[in-house]
């Protein structure tokens, strides 16, 4: 089962790709986590749009994308989250599943209000030492600025800073929501209100993963 988590950026794709991953007993590619692995690498060419909230190029993205499907690790099926982002990254990795003779089975498209979104990723922690993620609106640290996994420091990263949010989020808009059309037209996308909490979106992901993954098959 291949499936992509879709939506803007703050929306709750990498939370949902998580829980849904231990349901469904198959990996979670994140596209954001690889890209800041290879920051942390030196990769400079990554941190010039990174750090500004711009699109990194398909050329790039589709590299790493295309050695990662590769991974024994996902060979039985994947949660892919963060790409593609525009129709021609759709197409390579349409392209490049059918050479692993695979498919994308659904699109599950992440809704919420820009308001919404912006509130969500300036609440954002991460830390900095083990990479876990907490909010201070929705998963809260028990202590202030502190993991409660490894006790380090929690920062805010860069990218989700005000502005750069604001930036991200137009870029979303100007670029990657064609790719809702592009996946309508395929019969492939299944839209989910991202507004209720984490659990409540969880169980209406789980509610059409389950009912629209068999009519496919």
């Amino acid at each position: 089962m291949q499936l992509i988590i879709f939506g803007p950026p703050g929306v709750g794709k990498g939370t949902l790709s998580g829980m849904l991953s231990s349901k469904c007993k198959i990996p979670h590619i994140s596209t954001g986590d690889i890209f800041r692995n290879e920051i942390k690498s030196g990769s400079s060419e990554l941190i010039q749009y990174v750090e500004k909230g711009l699109l990194v190029p398909d050329m790039v993205v589709n590299k790493i994308i295309e050695k990662a499907l590769k991974n024994e690790a996902y060979k039985n099926g994947f949660i892919l989250d963060g790409y593609p982002r525009t129709i021609e990254q759709a197409e390579f990795l349409e392209n490049a599943l059918w050479k692993l003779k695979k498919k994308i089975d659904l699109v599950l498209n992440l809704v919420a209000s820009e308001e919404q979104i912006i509130k969500r990723l300036t609440a954002r922690r991460n830390c900095g030492k083990c990479g876990a993620v907490f909010n201070l609106i929705t998963i809260k640290p028990k202590k202030k600025d502190i993991c409660g996994k490894c006790g380090s420091a929690l920062v805010q990263r860069k990218d989700d800073e005000p502005e750069t949010v604001r930036k991200r989020i137009q870029v979303y808009q100007d670029e990657t929501a064609p790719l809702i059309e592009y996946y309508k037209k395929k019969k492939l996308l299944a839209d989910i209100d991202a507004s209720p909490r984490p659990r409540q979106v969880f169980n209406s992901v789980v509610e059409v993963v389950e009912k629209e993954i068999p009519q496919q098959q």
